[in-house]
């Protein structure tokens, strides 16, 4: 009888160490609203942990690092813009506001 051909679970690891990292950035996203909500800078902060897991899920689910260099690029552009989009809500958000309702 023919085996499935199965990868070593070692092969796994850095997938599960990714996993865990991303899980353990969920955790801090909710502890961290919890206890520092209404904080001026917190903001910025969750704009780091969604630019780190979307890195993260890029890297090692994605595999971006083994992509086209122009493919690379428009997928780290494109974690980038969420982030972005947030602190730039955060901080000019009335601004934002103006230009949408006219």
């Amino acid at each position: 009888m023919n085996q499935p051909d199965t990868l070593p679970s070692s092969s796994y690891r850095p997938l599960l160490k990714t996993w865990l990292a991303l899980v353990g950035l969920t955790l801090l996203s909710v502890m961290l609203s919890q206890r520092l909500h209404g904080a001026a800078w917190l903001q910025l902060l969750v704009a780091a942990i969604v630019w780190l897991k979307g890195e993260l899920i890029a890297r090692h689910f994605v595999e971006t690092r083994i992509a086209h260099p122009f493919i690379r690029r428009v997928t780290h552009a494109f974690i980038a813009f969420t982030p972005v989009a947030l602190v730039l809500t955060a901080f000019f958000g009335s601004e934002f506001a103006r230009l949408a309702s006219i």
